[in-house]
């Protein structure tokens, strides 16, 4: 039975489509009380075999009706409505929907919501696991991580805005924000980015990331990506958007800055003391990833002056019977270490640990041994690879990875020079660079003493009663400072 419009520009039917697909399904059956057929449409792998056995088929055999009204009233589904549109039916079909039809009326079909959803349960964060505060994670089910959110912030204000994204995927996009507390033109705009995306299938929101972000050809994440509902609960709260993908189980936050891509949002859970010597530390860390391997480069090629007298002697023994100049030596080491990495990522889990540690020390004491590097500059590496592994947050982990090789290669050429250029290229970049609008280096530039309370270093709750101020939130107060400051005695 064909419930289709023709459509004289299509050699095929959409139904003569259809049925090329095993998975298609069109069934007719018959009603025990009026005696009368009706044939079901559907695709078998995309409705629930529960509800439609329990729910739908057993209530359209069993229950007497003559039209489409008295089906929606004995059905106990919602969302039951009658189509007429070839487009609206595909869509429909599509998505889950079962289609009715019978012979009194043939233009009309009745769309019936049977999807079947396949969700994974919770699991504790992996990329930003911490060993205090929740352990929950998102998963791939859009619905399911939105009511993780909703759960923490269950306010009227907190608004959801939906989108279908993707010429193929027809990807569901949400964007959400606090009404009347995030800056409306932020909000706008990544409305309208989302709007205008012209792609053919979206797998993930890195796709997303990727295609709206202020500078399509920058190394440098510019929206910060997270898997903790916590975190996104957290800083929708601080006046930004999250945007969620389904079929992801990470969501993207905007605007966002460099600084606070090394802010684990373990920090919070603990005493501001020490959250702010970690955050100094992992900043040290990545410093020192990306300088201490072309400042070997530099120093070694053109400023032994520079070097203390009683290390010298240490530097000239270990490089004595090294057949190569010290930037071929670093490019080998480094090489190695960024080929163990992706190694260890891309093999199985328990396989890629013992290929990452063995495979470091095996190749590592060869080296050294058969003369190819030094066992300095092999210190030098281990403990740059270290360093690069703080960074709680993978992608801005990424870059630093890349960001040593051009440091490298330029320390070579010009030595020291060579590093200040680099140094300042970067800088440049990274004050020229924005997120939704938004300098990427704030507080640091433009200066903002008062965004310092949450950035490089993380003060007391109490001192942090504003919201940051590079957002440009229609509420800046969080809290009364003056009632947080006060101390109350025991027998109060």
């Amino acid at each position: 039975m064909s419930f289709f419009k023709k459509n004289n520009s299509q050699n095929l039917s959409i139904q003569e489509v259809f049925l090329k697909s095993e998975d298609f399904k069109q069934i007719q059956f018959v009603n025990e009380k009026t005696n009368k057929p009706f044939t079901l449409t559907y695709f078998s792998t995309l409705i629930d075999e529960k509800i439609f056995q329990e729910n739908i088929l057993s209530y359209l055999q069993n229950r007497e009706f003559h039209t489409f009204e008295d089906i929606k009233k004995i059905l106990p589904i919602q969302e039951v409505e009658l189509i007429d549109d070839n487009k609206k039916l595909e869509e429909k079909l599509l998505n889950g929907d079962i289609l009715l039809t019978f012979e009194a009326f043939k233009d009309e079909v009745l769309s019936i919501p049977c999807k079947k959803e396949y969700t994974r349960s919770m699991s504790v964060p992996e990329v930003e696991f911490s060993v205090v505060g929740p352990k929950e994670a998102f998963v791939e089910s859009i619905n399911q991580n939105i009511n993780l959110i909703r759960k923490r912030l269950p306010i009227k204000e907190l608004i959801i805005k939906e989108y279908e994204v993707g010429k193929l995927s027809k990807t569901r996009v949400a964007v959400l924000h606090i009404e009347g507390l995030t800056n409306e033109e932020d909000v706008k705009t990544i409305r309208q980015r989302i709007e205008n995306i012209d792609f053919d299938h979206l797998n993930d929101s890195s796709y997303i990331e990727q295609i709206i972000a202020d500078n399509t050809n920058s190394p440098f994440p510019q929206f910060l990506d997270t898997e903790r509902p916590d975190r996104v609960t957290s800083i929708l709260a601080q006046g930004k958007i999250a945007v969620l993908v389904d079929g992801s189980p990470h969501a993207l936050i905007a605007p966002t800055t460099l600084v606070e891509f090394f802010g684990a949002f373990e920090d919070y859970f603990l005493n501001w003391m020490i959250s702010s010597f970690f955050r100094l530390l992992r900043l040290f860390a990545v410093t020192f990833s990306i300088l201490v391997t072309p400042m070997y480069v530099a120093v070694l090629t053109y400023h032994y002056e520079i070097i203390p007298q009683d290390l010298i002697g240490i530097l000239v023994a270990s490089r004595r019977q090294i057949p190569f100049p010290p930037i071929l030596e670093v490019l080998i080491l480094e090489t190695t270490i960024e080929l163990l990495r992706e190694a260890g990522a891309r093999l199985p889990t328990k396989v890629g640990q013992t290929i990452g540690i063995v495979g470091g020390i095996v190749i590592g004491t060869a080296s050294v041994e058969a003369g190819l590097t030094s066992n300095v500059l092999l210190i030098f590496i281990a403990l740059a690879a270290l360093a690069s592994f703080t960074t709680p947050v993978y992608k801005i982990g990424n870059t630093i990875r890349l960001m040593r090789f051009p440091f490298i290669i330029l320390a070579d050429i010009w030595g020291l020079l060579g590093i200040a250029i680099a140094f300042c290229v970067l800088l440049t970049h990274l004050l020229r660079l924005t997120s939704l609008g938004r300098p990427y280096l704030e507080p640091i530039y433009p200066l903002r003493i008062s965004d310092f309370k949450d950035s490089i270093i993380r003060l007391p709750f109490y001192k942090q009663s504003k919201r940051p101020l590079y957002s440009r939130t229609n509420n800046v107060n969080r809290f009364s400072s003056n009632e947080a400051q006060k101390k109350k005695d025991i027998d109060e």
